[in-house]
């Protein structure tokens, strides 16, 4: 059985610029916090099978994951998997779901996020800790948000 968690949030944007955003790889470093690195291991714009390596500093430690576009329909959802026996973390597969939907004038983000393949303590350890998860996404979600919208002001 996999662990799940949701983070909602609106964004003064439209949908389209919010999904491109999403998928911009390249302006993660001017939101994403403790992002290190991004290294694609493709090349061009990101498509369904595309995958990087992303490297964060987390309470001061570098970690690295790979991660991978699942499903695209833009500019609705975005699907991404982290493959935990590649990276850092060594166990487990995350699965984030990004459902995009316009409401008004702003577009409501939901994040789905399943957190599946893990057993013994890694599942209990993964159950004490989802919470960790979800306000990580979130504040990622809030500088996503926080960016997109400075940036917009600009234009």
């Amino acid at each position: 059985m996999s662990i799940r968690f949701v983070v909602k949030r609106e964004i003064n944007i439209v949908k389209q610029k919010v999904y491109e955003g999403l998928l911009d790889l390249n302006s993660a470093k001017q939101w994403m916090k403790g992002l290190v690195r991004i290294e694609r291991l493709d090349n061009g714009p990101l498509h369904v099978g595309s995958q990087w390596k992303e490297t964060r500093k987390i309470m001061g430690t570098a970690a690295t994951e790979h991660f991978e576009v699942i499903e695209l329909n833009e500019p609705n959802k975005i699907v991404l998997r982290c493959d935990g026996t590649k990276g850092t973390t060594g166990k487990g597969v995350f699965v984030f779901t990004y459902i995009l939907d316009l409401s008004d004038d702003h577009t409501e983000i939901t994040l789905n996020g399943e957190i599946e393949g893990l057993t013994g303590f890694s599942k209990l350890f993964a159950k004490l800790i989802v919470g960790t998860f979800q306000r990580v996404c979130a504040r990622d979600l809030d500088a996503l948000k926080a960016y997109l919208e400075k940036s917009e002001q600009l234009v």
